[in-house]
């Protein structure tokens, strides 16, 4: 099924830490998970090795909340967590 991003979603993919393809690859790929206000959320991790504002981390983890539409699914916000 085809991926949308809303443009919120886009704007905050940067300030976040995350790239499109992340996303794109979370909706089709991830773990699904409990959201509210009718949304579903898709939760997967990521190998990092690198730096996020001037701290070193392994992994970092994108959550991705989406409505379903009839022919895709449309990207409302994005969190990222790295650890």
């Amino acid at each position: 099924m085809n991926v949308r991003l809303h443009p919120h979603a886009r704007e905050r993919l940067q300030e976040r830490g995350a790239t499109e393809p992340e996303v794109i690859a979370t909706v089709q790929h991830g773990e699904r998970i409990p959201a509210k206000f009718g949304r579903i959320g898709f939760r997967r991790n990521f190998a990092y090795n690198a730096q996020w504002r001037g701290r070193q981390y392994a992994n970092k983890q994108i959550e991705a909340f989406a409505v379903q539409e009839p022919d895709e699914w449309l990207v409302i916000t994005v969190i990222v967590k790295f650890f």
